[in-house]
């Protein structure tokens, strides 16, 4: 792999399209103070990915594009691209020429590009991370590192040795392991509190079934009691007036009677009071048998006011008797209606009850549904504890070597 051209324009101080090409045997970029030679270090390193400003030396990214000047207008854009030739296919790709480009805009809006089609920063770095091509890599030496070097400042050596040998490589992918294994640990931790919240949620769920069982019991119950209730309500109902209707007949025949009896006597008064006048000649002979008949009169009269005043009974009776079959009546009516009410009310419970027992159904197949979810993260559980447990051996046996 090696780096053919950069093109840069319109960042920092090129503000022109420039071009450099690299061609065999050319290693280094010379010029005077001010030429623009870190410039081109700092292009380098941002269009393979450098995000830290201050290693580019700048505050902000506005700045990177340029400002412009007396003599010319200020870049609303900032691009540069890297041409690699890949003819030994270090870079994982089918491509013999790959060209890198970044573009950043004024508005904020940023890009990159692989080969003129748009990617992400990651994709950028994954395809940089075997060739020892990095924003900290020092295949690109600009002056301050060379000072860096020779006073060996934080261990630069160290690591310019390490990018050499290929170990950084290693290094970034341990990081990643141990960020993965962090995330793992996460994950399990999240995965025991779901395993917790679902146990919870059974036992919830074991006694709401439990309390609707206990429900359609006492809701069975209760509508035999008031089934029996009605039945006894109505019964008693049904006994009452045929008692009313039987004593009602025994007063009616009982009237009958007296009137009868009240009729004779009338009948009886009426001869009596011919048989006095007949015998009213004879006063003075009959005088004793006259007082004797007067006071049987006087009797017969005393028995009729009590005869009138008992048949005057007997007709409130009567009435109150008839406002009581009548509200009776009405009761009846009461009494089927709240009959038909209970059917009814019985109905929509049975319906009701088919709905309880579908949803029972429904949570026992929801209970059996998180159980298997419940083994299957068990069993992920434990498939991920092999692979960290493998993990660490693999990540001792690589500290060791």
């Amino acid at each position: 792999m090696r780096l053919k051209s950069l093109e840069i324009k319109g960042f920092k101080s090129f503000a022109d399209k420039t071009i450099l090409n690299f061609d065999e045997g050319i290693t280094g970029v010379i010029g005077p103070n001010g030429c623009g030679k870190s410039n081109i270090i700092d292009s380098i390193r941002w269009v393979i990915g450098e995000h830290k400003i201050s290693n580019l030396r700048s505050e902000n990214l506005e700045s990177l594009v340029f400002n412009g000047s007396k003599n010319r207008s200020a870049s609303g854009l900032a691009e540069v691209s890297l041409t690699f030739e890949n003819t030994k296919n270090l870079l994982p790709t089918e491509f013999n020429t790959v060209t890198v480009t970044r573009k950043y805009y004024k508005n904020g809006e940023s890009e990159y590009r692989l080969n003129d089609v748009q990617c992400r920063l990651k994709d950028i770095h994954n395809l940089f991370m075997d060739t020892g091509v990095s924003t900290d890599s020092y295949a690109i030496i600009e002056l301050g590192m060379v000072d860096d070097i020779i006073k060996d400042k934080e261990n630069s050596r160290r690591k310019m040795l390490e990018q050499a040998a290929g170990i950084t490589i290693y290094k970034t992918r341990k990081k990643e392991a141990k960020l993965k294994l962090d995330a793992t640990e996460q994950d399990l931790a999240r995965i025991e509190d779901l395993l917790f919240e679902i146990n919870n949620q059974l036992k919830s769920l074991e006694s709401q079934a439990k309390k609707a069982e206990k429900y359609f019991e006492i809701k069975k119950e209760y509508k035999e009691v008031s089934i029996e209730l009605a039945k006894a309500a109505l019964e008693g109902f049904n006994i009452t007036y045929r008692d009313l209707n039987t004593q009602q007949q025994a007063e009616v025949d009982r009237r009958i009677e007296l009137e009868t009896a009240i009729a004779k006597e009338e009948a009886g008064l009426q001869q009596e009071k011919a048989a006095f006048v007949e015998q009213e000649k004879a006063l003075q002979q009959m005088q004793q048998s006259f007082n004797e008949m007067l006071s049987n009169l006087r009797n017969k009269e005393s028995d009729k006011s009590l005869s009138a005043q008992r048949l005057q009974y007997l007709k409130e009776r009567e009435s109150t008797l008839k406002d009581f079959l009548q509200k009776s009546g009405n009761q009846l009516q009461g009494l089927n209606e709240s009959i038909q009410f209970t059917s009814n009310q019985i109905k929509d419970d049975e319906v009701k009850l088919q709905e309880l027992e579908d949803k029972l159904d429904d949570l026992k197949n929801t209970v059996e549904d998180k159980r298997k979810i419940f083994d299957e993260k068990r069993s992920r559980i434990d498939e991920l504890r092999k692979e960290n447990q493998a993990i660490q051996r693999n990540q001792f046996e690589a500290e060791k070597k």
